[in-house]
């Protein structure tokens, strides 16, 4: 039904684009487009490194202290300082 997409069709498209949101705001949807694009790729490298520790940490011996987490903070774009944050990390409660 759909055939592929051609120069003109995406021009088209970018044209519609910019008539109903305006030239101005384009930019700062950018920005905030890529703030979370950066946002989501940290948190799912940190989740990835927590897995891979947690895999680490099933086959070692059992600790009876056991250490509360520190508190992570989320980085926000340079400059951007009012949306750093600690953020507290949920505990898993259940024993497995």
């Amino acid at each position: 039904m759909f055939g592929r997409l051609g120069a003109p069709e995406i021009i088209l498209i970018l044209v519609v684009i910019i008539l109903l949101f305006g030239a101005k705001k384009l930019p700062d949807m950018a920005r905030s487009l890529g703030k979370s694009a950066r946002i989501l790729k940290s948190e799912a490298k940190a989740m990835k490194s927590e897995g891979q520790d947690n895999a680490t940490a099933a086959s070692a011996p059992p600790q009876d202290d056991q250490q509360p987490q520190s508190q992570r903070t989320i980085q926000a774009a340079p400059g951007d300082v009012t949306s750093s944050r600690p953020v507290t990390e949920p505990t898993d409660t259940t024993k497995r």
